[in-house]
């Protein structure tokens, strides 16, 4: 199978590389070549990782390798299988790259999007692949991680689900069907949690730490609500509660101010070095 990935940026590198891995043609497309290169050099580094740790052999790493196809066209789409598009969160850039790729892809084409929160039915709105279209959502990181999330839209087609829970089980992934909400499942739960933690932590109840350490020994989490929010990114956690504010207009889903101004100080967590915790000393 043949795949056309666009956004190569931490979630889409590790796409490509669990398609990759698993036998699958990845053409690697973004705006600019250094933002590929990048991506594939994340996936080179933990493909050297595997070799190192005797999980796989070079051989079958080198394979992988050969299956990535750098582009800057995307032309190239015209005889994939499927699309997967794990660029930032955004509704009008995300129809901007379907709307191309809606022309030039073939009409049986998958048309799968790797969003957190975004509306499905929203993004396949007026396109001909739009009875083809569901949410594919990963989870960080995509290569170990088992769920994906199947996403499905308004229009989406009984066959386009079922093609899509074929090909996450193909992959080693354990897929799980979802009709259509802000959040989906993981992220409507998760994200509100996070953000409560982020609250606690702003009106001085107790250190990040401490609010940690209590959810990982008082309720078995294997990671704190907010070093798990430095790991995904603050500026995502920002954006999710601010999907699930706007598509349901609870309050109970207002972001944290906190959160507000470590982003807008570019305070993103693991990859800026600083979030609610210190990455450069590390």
């Amino acid at each position: 199978m043949k795949i056309f990935l666009a956004g190569c940026g931490t979630m889409g590198s590790g796409i490509a590389q669990t398609f990759a891995v698993n036998g699958h043609e990845v053409y690697m497309f973004d705006q600019e070549m250094s933002f590929i290169d990048r991506g594939y050099g994340m996936i080179e580094k933990q493909l050297k990782r595997q070799v190192e740790k005797q999980r796989m052999t070079q051989e079958d790493a080198d394979a992988a390798l050969a299956r990535l196809h750098k582009t800057l066209e995307v032309k190239d789409a015209a005889e994939v299988d499927m699309v997967i598009e794990a660029i930032f969160e955004n509704m009008e850039a995300k129809r901007a790259i379907y709307k191309e790729l809606d022309e030039v892809c073939k009409e049986d084409c998958l048309f799968c999007s790797n969003t957190s929160s975004l509306s499905i039915t929203e993004m396949a709105r007026g396109f001909k692949h739009e009875a083809r279209f569901v949410g594919f959502h990963f989870f960080n990181p995509a290569p170990v991680m088992k769920l994906i999330e199947v996403i499905r839209g308004n229009s989406s087609s009984d066959e386009t689900v079922e093609k899509a829970f074929e090909i996450a089980k193909a992959i080693g992934k354990d897929p799980v069907l979802v009709k259509e909400n802000a959040g989906f499942i993981v992220n409507r739960i998760l994200v509100p949690m996070i953000n409560e933690a982020a609250d606690l932590y702003d009106r001085g109840i107790a250190s990040a730490e401490d609010i940690d350490k209590a959810m990982r020994l008082g309720a078995n989490h294997p990671m704190g609500p907010l070093e798990l929010g430095d790991l995904i990114g603050l500026d995502i956690v920002l954006n999710i509660m601010n999907v699930l504010l706007d598509e349901t207009g609870d309050p109970k889903y207002r972001p944290a101010v906190i959160l507000r101004k470590m982003v807008r100080a570019g305070k993103l967590g693991r990859k800026s070095g600083q979030g609610f915790y210190d990455y450069t000393k590390k």
